[in-house]
């Protein structure tokens, strides 16, 4: 029913909104409040390419298909576009009325071009000459042109210009490859210029002989919505090239434009964009507030941000001994970014070189721009083992990224397959075979997490290592299923999507509900990034009314209702927003005190339960188990970065109680990591260890 489920597209946008909080915190220092401010408005820019794309051309093509909410895409794009407007006003009001004031106090004050001193436009205005000017591309717009290549999510400077004879327009595309904000040094600290004002202030040097009578800055968002058409797909890799070249000329689903813009030039551009007025946003200050992380993380400035948490090493895998001894000897669960992503790119690097090992095969969805891992795996190619690497091509905003790392492992003698036809694969799995002694053991990896060094330092994740036989089996027949087109048939341990992990969830679900039916303790806790499918939802509320105790941490979109009603009285749900991106999927049943615990790939969203290759592992490692309750535990006891959800998907802080201490959930697992490593270091110290001779 649908007022039993929260939109989806509003619930994120409510998501973005607690984002939105943490640049508002006033005890945080200036240059994490940027951060954030930066973060959503790179959050918004995505959903406005992937949501609203997608809803407009539903709309376009006369759909008046209802979501579980009963809203058209018509009705939706209504209520987006006032709570973005919201949003957006929000902004720029914490930046023009908190952050920039604040800026200007530790030293890092913007200026404009017309308020330098001599001596400071004599610098920048030789950086102009020498490093800007000559990357300006003037587009002109001819009387008898419709049309123009204007970019996407570019700051555009559109001009109308006059002469003795006509006047005519011209766009000044702002370069994204030169610093936004170009550095000013001063007496007491440092002042910023940013890089469209230098330009706009010196466009006469573009247009000599012309009079500039009017300016106006607007930056577009493209539908970038757009899919390979698998059926008719005769080759991936040229297919994926004509998709990406397609998103830079598509549709026009916002234009963000600078107040004050003069009308004809704001007509002009809605004409050639095709921009009507519900695709207008007229904004009080700078656009592309996405770039602003240029700024956070400006250099020299480390006293205005908060203290780095530098990634531990975890007591195990001892980096003494083979990453393979250290398996076999027990499972190994990581906790990333607080542990390091070291020992899964040791484990890579290891087998490249190990004698033993026979074949490697890995699913990539993202990886890092300059990969160790993709390294590990050519040496390994090279060097005769056997490399199968699953690459999805359709990953959206790394197919370039892909294609070009595809085409490296293909050189290097890697077998590469394109993904599955018709569905993601998001599963994070690697199998390793090795010889030992005449007998193949195989070691697996299992994670929540990309295979990506880069953000494995920014995401929380879990990793998890074994060379339990039956993980070492599923592995085989997985990759068996998605390589080799065979019948992917009931696995011993693993859950893969879309065959079996939705309904073993619900599964798991109803045996909570059959138990607080028959008076027994019962209880779920989870953990993902967003909460949607309403097969998953209708489990939950049914297991609620039976006396299921049920505790949720949802980072993102949540269509599920909290509140009084009866389907719904026994169900929390918290969201935590801190320093790192809160991402692992980690899910708990009781199951009558000997409680199963899982980890996967997939959040429970129609997208990966019904239309993705995905992966749910049990997690059967007592110590490890143990560990993961703990981390679901403290999720619920953040009181100092974690929100409530209301019944209407709003979010209000959880805030210590009378007498309550502060906790925080990142900062506590920090701690743990830290206080393990030193415990670590500290033993091994007080540890003699003979050298033994060889048998």
């Amino acid at each position: 029913m649908p007022d039993q489920f929260i939109n989806r597209e509003l619930s994120w946008l409510e998501f973005n909104q607690r984002v939105l909080e943490q640049a508002k915190r006033p005890n945080s220092p200036i240059l994490e409040r940027v951060k954030f401010l930066a973060i959503t408005a790179s959050n918004l820019d995505e959903f406005f390419q992937v949501r609203v794309g997608g809803l407009t051309m539903m709309r376009r093509s006369g759909s008046h298909a209802r979501d579980l909410t009963g809203l058209t895409p018509s009705q939706q794009l209504t209520q987006i576009r006032k709570r973005c407007q919201e949003m957006s006003a929000e902004q720029y009001r914490i930046l023009v009325e908190e952050i920039a004031p604040e800026l200007d106090r530790n030293g890092l004050t913007h200026l404009q071009p017309k308020d330098l001193t001599p001596a400071e436009r004599v610098g920048v205005d030789d950086y102009f000459s020498s490093f800007i000017f000559p990357m300006l591309t003037p587009l002109a717009l001819e009387s008898s042109q419709h049309a123009i290549a204007l970019p996407s999510l570019q700051i555009v400077i559109a001009t109308r210009l006059e002469s003795a004879d006509e006047t005519r327009y011209a766009f000044v595309p702002i370069p994204i490859n030169i610093p936004r904000f170009i550095s000013v040094p001063r007496e007491e600290g440092e002042g910023f210029v940013m890089l469209e004002d230098l330009v706009r202030f010196h466009l006469g040097d573009l247009f000599p002989r012309e009079t500039i009578t009017g300016t106006a800055l607007f930056r577009l968002t493209r539908n970038t919505d757009i899919a390979v058409d698998e059926e008719d797909a005769s080759d991936l890799i040229d297919d994926m090239k004509e998709v990406l070249s397609a998103r830079r000329f598509s549709a026009t689903v916002r234009l963000q434009l600078r107040t004050g813009a003069p009308r004809d030039i704001t007509r002009l551009i809605q004409e050639l964009t095709g921009t009507g007025p519900g695709q207008l946003y007229r904004v009080p200050g700078p656009l592309a507030l996405a770039e602003f992380m240029q700024l956070a993380l400006r250099p020299g400035f480390d006293h205005l941000r908060e203290k780095q948490w530098t990634p531990q090493p975890a007591p195990s895998p001892d980096p003494a001994i083979s990453i393979f001894e250290a398996i076999a000897a027990k499972d190994i669960l990581l906790s990333h970014p607080y542990e390091s992503f070291e020992p899964i790119v040791r484990l890579l690097q290891e087998s490249a070189d190990d004698p033993g090992v026979l074949s490697i095969k890995q699913v990539l969805y993202r990886t890092a721009e300059h990969s160790r891992i993709i390294d590990a795996l050519i040496r390994a190619a090279q060097n005769g083992k056997q490399v199968t690497v699953l690459i999805e091509l359709k990953a959206r905003f790394d197919e370039a990224r892909n294609l070009h790392q595809a085409a490296e492992l293909q050189r290097a003698g890697v077998q590469v397959v394109y993904g599955v036809k018709g569905l993601k694969t998001h599963a994070k799995i690697t199998l390793i075979s090795r010889n030992e002694g005449g007998r193949l053991r195989r070691y697996v990896h299992l994670g929540t997490g990309n295979y990506n060094e880069s953000t494995a330092r920014l995401y929380t994740d879990i990793s998890y290592l074994t060379c339990r036989p039956e993980y070492g089996a599923d592995a085989s027949l997985f990759f068996n299923a998605v390589t080799g087109r065979s019948k992917l048939v009931r696995l011993q341990k693993l859950a893969p999507a879309p065959t079996m992990l939705k309904q073993r969830v619900i599964e798991l679900i109803e045996g909570e509900t059959t138990r607080a039916e028959q008076g027994d303790k019962a209880l779920i806790m989870a953990k993902m990034n967003s909460l949607q499918h309403p097969e998953i939802i209708a489990a939950l509320y049914r297991a609620s009314r039976a006396g299921v105790k049920i505790k949720l941490n949802v980072r993102g979109i949540c269509c599920l209702k909290t509140g009084t009603r009866k389907e719904a009285k026994n169900i929390q749900v918290v969201s935590i927003i801190d320093r790192f991106l809160e991402h692992a999927r980690i899910f708990y049943f009781h199951r009558g005190g000997d409680p199963d615990v899982y980890i996967s790939s997939a959040d429970w969203m129609v997208r990966n339960l019904d239309s993705r290759v995905e992966l749910m592992s049990p997690i059967e490692d007592r110590s490890s188990k143990r560990r993961l309750i703990r981390i679901l535990e403290a999720c619920f006891k953040d009181n100092t970065n974690s929100f409530l959800l209301g019944s209407d998907g709003s979010s209000s802080p959880n805030q210590p109680g009378k007498g309550e201490r502060p906790f925080r959930l990142q900062e506590h697992l920090y701690k743990q990591a830290s206080k393990a490593a030193r415990n670590h270091e500290r033993q091994k110290a007080t540890t003699f260890e003979p050298y033994l001779p060889n048998e």
